[in-house]
Parts: C-alpha cells; structure tokens; sequence
C-alpha cells in the first residue's frame, strides 16, 4: 500500500509537501519504537496524514459534511483545518484502511483531542516537530521531551503552536486549548503519582 500511496501523493501533493510527509513517517516509526508502540500503524498515519493537504476548502467543506463531521464556527470560517478529518475519509475510502486508531492519528494529528492514543500523539507530535520544521533551541527540546514522556511533549508542543498562533490574526480553534489541557492534567496526575511512590 505504501507504493500506492506515495504514487497519490506524487500526483496530489507538491514534492516540497511529500518531502514533509516522509520526515513525518520517519519521525512517527523512531518515536513509535522508542515507546515501544506500533510502530506499523504510527508509519502508516504519517505518511497519510496530509492526503487532503491541498484540496480546495469548498472540497473540505463538502467532504466533512457528507460524512457526519461537525463542522463548528472556527472551521467553517478556516476549512483548511478541516484537512486533517477529510485526510482520513481518504484514506478509508480510498485506500481501504480499516483500523480505527490509524484513521484516528490521521484525524488527529492538527488539532490534536483531549485523551487521544498514544498513536496519535505520535503522528501529532512528528507533524509539529519533524526536522524540517526548523532548529531552534525551542524545537530541539520539544524534540528530546518527546523521546522521554510523550504527555508532557503534547502539553508542550500545544503551547508552542499556541504562542505561534497568538501572534497571528487566525482563529485558533478550542479543542487545542482542550488537547493542552487534557495533557498538562495527565502529565501532572503521573507526576505526582511517581513522586508518591518514591
């Protein structure tokens, strides 16, 4: 399936964006092993994560619609956010993937949601942090946190988009803020519940 894909990619998706997609897959199968997680099903969710990258947002719209997704004021008024949810239409629809969590990473990997799989944080984490992304200090250590405890590099990396986008006019939609939140409380309760047995 992997060839069939990257044959879509290549006639869907500019090579500059299949360049990312493919630092995405590398990163999601390195964190995927380091945690001891499917690395098969983190690979798979990366390389198809950006399938709808470059549709038009009246596509977005439409495809989001027809399959039941709620479509909230933040999305209607910014569709591209909805390209994470239609990239996994696609690739139920047309490539035939079946496994919930893998549809899920995919679904979840721009606005990421409070209590996603493990799978997901990693498909959410090697989109926010692949190298190419840059190589600032900042980077770099969101990097190394999220080789040692994925919770506290998704609360992390949720506040470095989060101070990205502040410093923008766009609409940031809430379920980042719920993502950062979720995350933040679940890092802390295992703190302090390693900290009570030592």
């Amino acid at each position: 399936m992997r060839e069939q894909v990257l044959t879509w990619l290549a006639e869907n998706v500019p090579s500059n964006r299949v360049s990312h997609i493919l630092r995405v897959e590398q990163m999601a199968l390195e964190l995927a092993e380091t945690h001891n997680l499917d690395s098969q099903k983190a690979g798979q969710a990366g390389l198809m994560h950006d399938l709808a990258k470059y549709f038009q947002p009246r596509q977005l719209l439409k495809m989001a619609r027809a399959d039941g997704l709620d479509v909230d004021e933040v999305l209607e008024a910014n569709p591209h956010l909805l390209h994470a949810d239609v990239s996994a239409i696609i690739a139920r629809d047309v490539f035939g993937v079946k496994d919930k969590e893998v549809l899920q990473a995919i679904a979840n990997h721009t606005l990421g949601r409070p209590g996603m799989s493990l799978v997901s944080c990693i498909v959410f984490l090697a989109d926010s942090l692949e190298p190419g992304r840059g190589n600032t200090s900042e980077l770099q250590a969101l990097r190394q946190i999220s080789y040692k405890n994925i919770y506290q590099a998704v609360w992390k990396t949720c506040d470095y988009t989060l101070n990205l986008l502040l410093e923008s006019p766009c609409l940031i939609h809430p379920r980042v803020i719920s993502t950062r939140n979720w995350f933040l409380q679940r890092f802390k309760s295992k703190q302090s519940t390693i900290e009570s047995t030592t």
